[in-house]
């Protein structure tokens, strides 16, 4: 059997779709299709349905996945094995990633570790969404809750907070806010429901039941740019707001404790490229964990708690 064609199996059954695997393979899409083909002529058997929509594995589809991410998993060990030996980190590392940390904190440390070694190419994707480790979507992912199952290695960064924030210019125009009944009438700016990937993006409903008008954004970055550019009030990640002078945090009994967790999966994370990206994430996030967190968390999270 061709691993050549294996991978590229396993590559259209992660993506459900022939083209979307070409694009992650860097392949024309026809030369997927003529791989694809190849294997089933060489095994006698159909292994994946074809259809409009995309790609969908029959019963020999699924029993062969099984196998080759077996033995995927037994080369990524043997490769991690004597990759230890090598003196250099070389190759492709993705981190998935929320875009609050990915944006505004992942993007400068991550950008200086790849500035140091180059052979190392390290992929940041900073989206608002979940990440598969076992589809390889991402060697590295950033977590807002602790996975619950699945074969994982996962560590706890830092927890993080989240505070109420508006512009200065918004506040010369429309007036102070001191206390929660000067938020009538105000602009939320805050996620889309729809959209919310995550029960530790709960935190909206408290001022959402301050402020009835809202302007939804479908990621923290537009939300950010929204508030400082005066158009409302949000709920931002203090580590973030502190980047910025224009932003005024406001009612600080009103706030908000979050965490962060590193997840790595063993087939992959014990190759040198992916763990000396995963310890710089750890260590350059515990040298800043003092950034991560207002100082009167412990006053406030409680009364955030009993506002929600």
């Amino acid at each position: 059997m061709n691993w050549d064609h294996v991978r590229i199996f396993l590559a259209v059954a992660r993506s459900g779709q022939i083209l979307g695997a070409a694009r992650r393979l860097k392949l024309n899409h026809a030369t997927v299709g003529r791989q694809l083909t190849a294997l089933e002529e060489a095994m006698g058997t159909r292994l994946i349905d074809r259809q409009n929509q995309g790609c969908a594995l029959t019963a020999a589809g699924e029993a062969l996945l099984v196998a080759a991410e077996r033995a995927e998993s037994e080369f990524l060990r043997v490769s991690a094995d004597l990759s230890g030996t090598a003196a250099s980190i070389s190759g492709i590392v993705r981190v998935g990633a929320p875009d609050g940390l990915g944006n505004y904190f992942l993007s400068q440390e991550l950008g200086a570790l790849a500035a140091l070694h180059p052979e190392l190419v390290v992929q940041l994707v900073p989206l608002p969404r979940t990440f598969s480790l076992s589809r390889r979507e991402a060697d590295i992912v950033v977590t807002l809750e602790r996975p619950a199952q699945g074969k994982l290695l996962v560590k706890k960064l830092t927890d993080y907070t989240l505070s109420v924030y508006a512009s200065e210019s918004y506040l010369e125009r429309t007036g102070p806010i001191a206390r929660e009944a000067d938020l009538e009438g105000r602009l939320f700016v805050t996620h889309v429901d729809d959209l919310v990937y995550s029960r530790a993006l709960d935190y909206a409903e408290t001022l959402g039941r301050l402020m009835s008008r809202r302007f939804e954004c479908g990621s923290v970055v537009a939300q950010m740019e929204a508030v400082r550019a005066g158009h409302g009030i949000g709920i931002l990640h203090d580590y973030a707001a502190r980047r910025f002078p224009e932003l005024r945090r406001l009612l600080p009994h009103i706030h908000f404790t979050r965490s962060y967790w590193l997840v790595s999966h063993p087939d992959t994370h014990h190759t040198r490229r992916v763990k000396a990206v995963a310890e710089h994430i750890t260590a350059r996030v515990r040298a800043e964990r003092g950034s991560f967190a207002v100082a009167d968390v412990e006053y406030s999270g409680r009364r955030a708690a009993q506002l929600a």
